[in-house]
């Protein structure tokens, strides 16, 4: 894959980090901080979609020449949005609302190349399944350190991988990024290509 302009990505995580770089692209990382609490009224769809937009925007103001990419994502389960665990009680009460139910992954993902450029935003759903979870799972898995920085307390690419039953859609996008996704749009909008 190459790239024809210089990307930006706003964001410190690790895995999209490394989806990323699967595909050989090269980037500077450039995380940002925006206010990620919700609007009043605001669906979980809608605010993944515009907090990667604020994120990318931050990043172009910084880095104009450069596309920005950024992410965001959540864990939806009927109507409660499960963010990061903040701590391992946090983690338990996480799982076990999980355990034996369907939830939705969703990550919204915004390129945009300089302020007020070209720009692509999407919102991207799977659905995950989870087993029905002993007692003795959900206190081992609270206890790995892997629970702590995911969102909805579980990384499928990890041992977590363990408690899913199924997915439907992108596993990628449970990873923390639709990349595959965002390739054909790079490629799509000229800003990669084969």
């Amino acid at each position: 894959m190459k790239q024809t302009c210089p990307y930006c990505l706003a964001s410190a995580s690790p895995r999209r980090k490394e989806l990323l770089e699967r595909f050989g692209f090269r980037f500077e990382v450039l995380p940002t901080h925006v206010d990620e609490s919700a609007l009043p009224g605001e669906r979980p769809e809608e605010l993944v979609a515009r907090l990667a937009r604020l994120k990318a925007q931050a990043v172009c103001g910084l880095r104009p020449q450069a596309l920005a990419i950024a992410g965001d994502t959540l864990v939806v389960l009927g109507g409660d949005v499960l963010g990061k665990p903040r701590g391992r009680d946090d983690a338990v009460r996480m799982l076990r609302a999980l355990s034996g139910h369907e939830h939705r992954v969703l990550s919204g993902y915004h390129l945009q190349q300089g302020p007020g450029g070209e720009a692509v935003n999407r919102t991207v759903e799977t659905r995950v399944r989870f087993r029905e979870l002993p007692e003795e799972w959900i206190a081992w898995y609270a206890d790995l350190p892997e629970t702590m920085d995911k969102a909805g307390a579980y990384a499928i690419q990890g041992m977590g991988g363990l408690l899913v039953s199924g997915i439907e859609g992108s596993y990628t996008n449970v990873v923390g990024f639709p990349v595959e996704q965002v390739v054909w749009d790079l490629i799509r909008q000229g800003w990669a290509a084969l």
